[in-house]
């Protein structure tokens, strides 16, 4: 039996195969149960997080007072995008290694918080530092959050026949609590609590497609098989299976993802994501020690290796069952099952959960997206918020006060959910196959420039700042260019295929990468030649030549934001005002209790900036992570030739 619902023009199908019955997959009591003991005990974990730490300084809010250990620190990227995880999966592997024992001892030696200051420390100026800031804003809005919140919102209204609307604002106000009032403690130990849900319940529901298939070489048969039934007028490769569905390794040429372009476009795409981006290395900086960063992005890299298999080949499972709904191409019955004209494809993993998951399973599976969700949206909230507070409102209010940033970062989160909450139509509006394309698109043609200079501003010591500005300028055009022109002609499907001119899209966007990326180089480096470089006294740990140097660094220029809690900290005792119970009440949940912190003296502050700056390990510990690096490499070597 079918039952088809709508809410302002968004419908969907839900079948449920089971038991031939209609209505939400998720009415009854046990996957009720499952979901709100879910809820309350990731509650329950950021509410303890709250406590435990101190959320009143930017230390505490922002890096969770730099004491999370390994397994806090284990970084995802969004479980929901498992359309992409089948060629990523196994880059990160070897970029978590580069990002742990190459990029992450330079940014904690320089003692920033954020990437634009690491930018604005090494070369100086604020033109860059602002550039990367809004730019990193403008990516997590329109891409990041708009993307989780999609995906999201095909689970809950194939699970629940939720309205969207209410779906994703609850959401969004659940996750936005514990971020607002916790920070990145609460972010940090939630998310732990969400790996492990994800990864036992996407365990449990691989295991139900495997035995429906009958095991992993009946799988393989089975799916290059999976053929809708309806193909009125359409070319056969639109629906058949691609013979390198299996292979890694694909033509570079004719093939959807050329090799080349997967070692190196992608590779420079994942040094951006993993080196660069806010939200991933926010976390190592929240770590005690550089010890325990290289172990995180170890257990990291080894995580990285299960969405393969516990979302990937789910999806393509979901073929093998469904292969009329997911596997649909005629643009009318795509768009009566899924509401998508160009195709089903984003609904394969929900709907599998849907139809084959017995009750309370199921519920556990919704908590599993949710999770996910909820983990993507919380770490953008938290890394969005420090990039504005850091970056630009240090700008404007050069002398606010640390109350004062922790206050405007927290103001910042809720202008987030109102953005977010604003992109929903157009989300909802836009066909799901496009929008993802659309969504890679701007990752593709806007980040490579980024990506080499960083890699330049760490290992290149001459690069100076009118060669990096000049650098992320033009790459920003080309970039743009090629952006717009897919925006404007659309990306197509196979069944209507763009009518974008070769010259302008004829190249595959992981070749448009590479271009990029070394056109980048060529200009930062050709620039920087031409320019006076920058003195090695201002370079001082900040770059890999002189990580080690021991001399004082004279920055380039004075940070932005002084903090002046100790000049006015006697006249803030002097007028301060005991608050009411109710106010007193409100700065206890929100961190921002009005405590007189101990006054330290010069020395004390500079041993605390060593501690805060020191990249020491103990010989045993070292030696073990570095031991499970080569191990980690090995194993990245082995799928790329496994599955090649």
């Amino acid at each position: 039996m079918t039952n088809e619902y709508s809410y302002f023009g968004f419908s969907y199908v839900n079948r449920m195969a089971k038991n031939d019955t209609s209505g939400p997959a998720l009415a009854n009591a046990a996957d009720i149960s499952v979901i709100v003991v879910y809820f309350l005990v990731v509650l329950a974990v950021g509410i303890w997080a709250m406590v435990r730490t101190n959320r009143s300084t930017v230390g505490g809010f922002f890096l969770a007072g730099r004491s999370m250990v390994w397994w806090e620190i284990v970084h995802r990227s969004n479980y929901l995008s498992f359309i992409s995880l089948r060629v990523c999966v196994f880059q990160a592997l070897v970029v978590v290694v580069i990002l742990g024992w190459l990029f992450v001892p330079i940014y904690i030696k320089a003692g920033v918080v954020t990437m634009p200051e690491y930018l604005k420390k090494r070369f100086g100026g604020q033109r860059i530092r602002i550039y990367l800031s809004v730019l990193s804003l403008f990516l997590y809005i329109f891409t990041k959050i708009s993307a989780d919140m999609f995906s999201g919102a095909i689970f809950i209204n194939q699970a629940l026949g939720l309205n969207i609307y209410l779906a994703v604002i609850l959401l969004l106000l659940i996750t936005a609590l514990y971020t607002v009032t916790g920070g990145l403690a609460a972010v940090i130990y939630t998310d732990a609590l969400q790996t492990v849900i994800m990864v036992v319940g996407s365990f449990i529901l691989m295991g139900f497609g495997f035995h429906e298939v009958g095991g992993y070489e009946s799988f393989m048969d089975k799916y290059m098989e999976a053929i809708p039934k309806n193909t009125t007028g359409i070319s056969p490769e639109c629906y058949e299976p691609r013979p390198d569905s299996f292979h890694l390794f694909r033509d570079p040429i004719t093939g959807d993802l050329p090799w080349p372009g997967l070692i190196f476009g992608l590779t420079i795409q994942a040094t951006w994501y993993w080196c660069t981006d806010q939200v991933i290395v926010q976390r190592c900086l929240s770590a005690k020690n550089l010890s325990h960063v290289k172990a995180g992005c170890i257990l990291c890299g080894y995580l990285k290796l299960l969405p393969m298999f516990l979302m990937v080949f789910p999806g393509m499972i979901s073929r093998i069952l469904y292969p009329d709904v997911v596997a649909c191409v005629v643009p009318e019955i795509c768009q009566e099952e899924c509401g998508a004209s160009v195709g089903c494809t984003n609904i394969a993993y929900p709907k599998m959960v849907v139809d084959l998951m017995p009750n309370g399973l199921r519920g556990l599976m919704l908590s599993v997206m949710l999770a996910s969700l909820m983990s993507s949206l919380t770490s953008i909230f938290n890394s969005a918020s420090t990039l504005f507070t850091m970056d630009i409102y240090t700008k404007i209010r050069r002398h606010a006060k640390e109350r004062e940033l922790m206050i405007a970062g927290r103001v910042f989160i809720l202008v987030l959910i109102g953005l977010s909450i604003a992109w929903i139509p157009v989300v909802q509006s836009a066909q799901s196959g496009q929008l993802f394309d659309y969504i890679q698109s701007i990752t593709s043609y806007l980040t490579p420039p980024i990506a080499a200079l960083f890699m330049l501003a760490i290992f290149c010591k001459r690069v100076n700042e009118t060669g990096a500005f000049w650098g992320l300028l033009i790459g920003l055009v080309i970039g743009l260019s090629r952006m717009i022109a897919e925006f404007a002609y659309g990306t197509g499907s196979c069944v209507e295929p763009s009518v974008c001119p070769t010259i302008i899209c004829g190249v595959h966007y992981l070749y448009f990468s590479i271009i990029l990326f070394t056109i980048s180089c060529i200009i930062i480096l050709s620039v920087s030649v031409m320019t006076k470089p920058i003195d090695d006294k201002h370079l001082y740990r900040l770059c890999w030549s002189l990580r080690n140097r021991t001399e004082e660094r004279i920055d380039l220029e004075q940070d932005d934001w002084v903090n002046d809690a100790d000049a006015d900290s006697v006249d803030e005792d002097e007028h301060r005002e005991e608050p009411g119970v109710c106010k007193k009440a409100l700065m206890c949940f929100c961190g921002l209790e009005q405590e007189n912190a101990p006054k330290l003296t010069k020395e004390e502050e500079a041993e605390l900036q060593k501690k805060l700056t020191d990249t020491s390990e103990v010989p045993l510990w070292r030696n073990i992570v570095n031991a499970n690096a080569i191990i980690l490499l090995c194993v990245a070597v082995f799928c790329h030739g496994y599955f090649a």
